[in-house]
């Protein structure tokens, strides 16, 4: 019984936690590049659904193609799409 409650306690957890991503950002996944981490997996979310990346230097990117994001800005520290 112990074990069942546990079940559920986990998946509680896992639904809220895919709850909380911004539901006016149409890319929840990251695209795979040879700089950044996808902000989703280090609890990262973009400041509005037109954000993509965000650069090392802490500069915001609205960038519609993942090639040269942040290119001036020392690279992409997070990607949103």
């Amino acid at each position: 019984m112990t074990v069942a409650v546990a079940g559920v306690l986990l998946s509680a957890q896992v639904a809220s936690a895919s709850t909380s991503l911004p539901s006016t950002n149409t890319a929840h996944h990251c695209v795979r590049h040879t700089t950044g981490v996808c902000g989703w997996t280090h609890h990262q979310k973009p400041r509005d659904k037109y954000e993509t990346a965000k650069c090392q230097d802490a500069t915001l990117s609205y960038s519609r193609h993942s090639q040269g994001t942040c290119s001036h800005h020392h690279g992409v520290r997070y990607w949103f799409k």
